[in-house]
């Protein structure tokens, strides 16, 4: 997902670079220019400032890069920040609500010492299996503090922002020190990476998608690892990257191991002899982090396979979270020169616009690809775009934003393992760290065109081409909407009182971001039925599916709030319900006082089926321990 190594020269002790000793030892190269090729830079030069000293001169770079990059991100999820208890940021609400219950659930986790890989709190009694769905069990460790002073609100926040920033400036560090010698280059590089539709749409609901901040050095490390220079140290390193990533976001790490395997195929295509040397240097270095990896992974891999609640698969066919191929060359919603109709049509919703370049900078990326085609860095990065582009289409071609019946090229992969279970549109992610690599060397090779002919009229010319690029696809602010109020009865931990540790309390109606959005504000200290997950169809199908069907009595509830059936019941509905909150493991059934359709209506079938309720706080409560215990 990124490139090889652009520099083979280690710095000496004043700064200069000196010829490695072997050709063992040296990064990838890229190929030569040709003679007539007088833009390019000397070929593999490590940047000024190898140096104690140049790195001292550059550290006030990084601050500043580093506080940009914040400030952009905080500029995408600003509207969230103004009020993180009452509003909900981005056009996704259902998913925040969701990963604001997973970090709520991991504090939780934390602090009882339980199960963080799966858990009977969320679709009681049977529970989801964490590992098959977002479980976040690194960034939830890490922000526990935050959620337990502050709320699973805020923690979801600063971690959606944080990401934004921390992968822009990942990038910006890795392509700085070992890719290219321009700062500038560097940054503009990171700023794509980060910023381009691809993290921006994500933003609106999907913290694991935008959380890839250690990819760049994930990369880096396995390109350093083919070197063959330090096999067991490297493979280590390594190894501690891929396994913090396993724990941060799968679907991620797949991605990353897709987009390594084809950077190393189509460096075998460019430079076949080099690319096979490399090879036998790096599979020691790989054997040792497969190891490291299976030791520390191998219960959550248990779990994601074999564990209770496992999945296999996604719901719905690959072309529902396809994209169309002239979404490439279309703006995004949330972009300088898109709108809210602007992408209606060429991709599944607002969060899966994972390309949405613009046609600026389609052509931008061609001109780079002619001017850099003599270099194999810039062939691989094409290639490797190219086919992601191209994958991330679905299993058949689209004209317009019509579907054809011709096969495209995902059908040859999407029965295959894993592949089986990616949202489709999200290939098009691999795409976008190919380009903002590329981007960061056309970048770099103006910079550095220091005493050429048409020096600085070429550095002109290319700063306008980049700034007409990018500058129409640089975010507008998340949107922000309100949040489905939550009773102060469960907010206050009045709760408490009523329900015992572990045990269920069942909200009314019993929706699934009901229970989700109360389970969250009390931190998943009650167990809630239903939720909103993947989990199997059924104990004997582990086809994936959302949510799970719900008992008779929530049908009953929920019908009767959308005044599909009156308020009469009888003795098998009455029997069905303590039934079912036996079923539940429940200890209370709650109806807010205000806030539901239909209340009263509601209240009636309730005190039918569960005998009168009591006036707690804001809540009407029955008591159901008597039918439970």
């Amino acid at each position: 997902m990124t490139t090889p190594d652009t520099r083979d020269r280690e710095p000496g002790p004043t700064g200069s670079a000196e010829p490695a000793e072997s050709d063992a030892s040296t990064p990838m190269p890229r190929v030569e220019p040709a003679e007539s090729d007088t833009s390019a830079a000397p070929p593999l030069a490590e940047p000024a400032g190898g140096t104690g000293r140049s790195t001292a001169r550059r550290w006030p770079v990084d601050v500043v890069a580093a506080l940009v990059f914040l400030a952009g991100a905080g500029w995408v999820t600003g509207r969230g920040w103004l009020d993180p208890d009452g509003r909900l940021l981005g056009s996704r609400p259902d998913d925040q609500g969701f990963n604001e219950w997973m970090l709520a659930y991991a504090a939780h986790a934390v602090s009882h010492l339980e199960n963080p890989f799966f858990t009977t709190l969320q679709n009681a009694p049977d529970g989801v299996n964490l590992v098959a769905n977002v479980g976040l069990q690194l960034p939830g460790l890490v922000l526990s503090p935050v959620t337990l002073l502050f709320g699973a609100p805020v923690a979801y926040l600063l971690f959606i922002t944080l990401n934004l920033a921390g992968t822009g400036y990942a990038w910006y560090h890795v392509l700085s020190r070992h890719v290219v010698e321009s700062r500038v280059a560097a940054f503009l590089g990171g700023v794509f990476c980060a910023f381009a539709p691809a993290l921006v749409s994500h933003s609106n609901g999907h913290p694991h998608i935008t959380a890839q901040w250690l990819v760049p050095f994930i990369v880096w490390r396995l390109i350093a690892l083919s070197r063959g220079e330090h096999v067991v140290r490297d493979g280590l390193v390594l190894g501690a990257l891929v396994t913090a990533q396993f724990f941060v976001g799968l679907e991620i790490l797949f991605l990353t191991a897709l987009g390594c395997l084809m950077l190393v195929l189509a460096y075998l295509a460019v430079r076949p002899r080099d690319a096979v040397r490399r090879g036998r240097a790096l599979l020691p270095g790989l054997a040792i982090t497969a190891v490291l990896v299976a030791v520390v992974a191998a219960y959550p891999l248990w779990m994601y396979f074999a564990g209770p609640q496992h999945r296999s698969g996604h719901p719905g066919t690959p072309d529902m979270y396809a994209l169309k191929l002239g979404s490439f060359a279309r703006f995004a919603t949330e972009s300088v020169a898109g709108g809210p109709t602007s992408a209606v049509g060429w991709a599944p919703n607002t969060t899966e616009q994972a390309s949405f370049y613009g046609w600026p900078m389609l052509l931008l990326a061609l001109g780079a690809l002619c001017w850099l085609r003599r270099e194999a860095v810039a062939l691989v990065l094409g290639a490797v775009g190219l086919v992601t582009a191209l994958l991330s289409i679905g299993t058949t071609w689209t004209v317009g934003t019509r579907r054809t019946d011709v096969p495209a090229p995902f059908a040859l992969v999407q029965h295959l393992p894993a592949f089986d279970s990616v949202v489709v549109a999200r290939f098009a992610l691999i795409t976008t760290v190919a380009l903002g690599v590329l981007l960061a060397m056309t970048a770099d090779r103006f910079v550095t065109r220091h005493g050429r002919p048409f020096g600085r009229l070429a550095r002109a010319a290319g700063a306008v081409a980049v700034a007409v690029a990018l500058v129409p696809i640089l975010p507008t602010p998340l949107p922000a909407g309100d949040r489905p109020p939550v009773p102060n009865f469960v907010t206050s931990g009045a709760w408490r009182d009523h329900v015992a540790p572990g045990r269920t309390l069942v909200p009314v109606p019993v929706a699934r971001m009901t229970s989700v959005y109360w389970g969250s504000a009390a931190l998943a200290g009650f167990a809630v039925p239903e939720g909103y997950f993947l989990g199997p169809v059924s104990a004997t199908d582990a086809t994936g599916r959302w949510g799970v069907a719900p008992q008779p009595t929530a049908a009953l509830l929920t019908a009767v709030s959308k005044g599909k059936r009156d308020t009469a019941v009888g003795p098998p509905e009455i029997s069905r319900a303590r039934a079912d909150v036996r079923y539940w493991k429940a200890d209370a059934v709650v109806l807010p006082d205000r806030g539901a359709r239909r209340h009263d209506a509601l209240k009636t079938v309730l005190d039918t089926l569960y005998g009168p309720g009591q006036r707690i706080d804001d809540v009407w409560l029955w008591d159901v321990r008597p039918f439970t215990r």
